[in-house]
């Protein structure tokens, strides 16, 4: 069984790759007994979804005016993993 430590490891690694077979069974045992990382799971995601709609609210707008260097590298800080 995972400790909540644990736990929020994985949480947080789930936002940057696919867990395994074995941590994703892990996890969604603990989640099922755990309201606070259940909880902390959801803040991430909501945290992950506001981060890509401030992404795409910069990317979109053509109001910003700032070189493309500085747009991009602010882009790479709010999202490094982007495609």
């Amino acid at each position: 069984m995972l400790t909540c430590k644990q736990a929020s490891k994985l949480i947080s690694r789930s936002l940057d790759r696919p867990l395994t077979w074995s941590e994703k069974c892990q996890l969604k045992l603990h989640l099922f007994i755990c309201d606070p990382c259940t909880h902390f799971k959801q803040q991430l995601n909501m945290l992950q979804t506001i981060l890509r709609r401030v992404r795409i609210s910069i990317e979109n707008d053509n109001t910003i005016k700032l070189p493309l260097v500085v747009k991009n590298r602010i882009m790479h800080m709010i999202e490094p993993n982007r495609s």
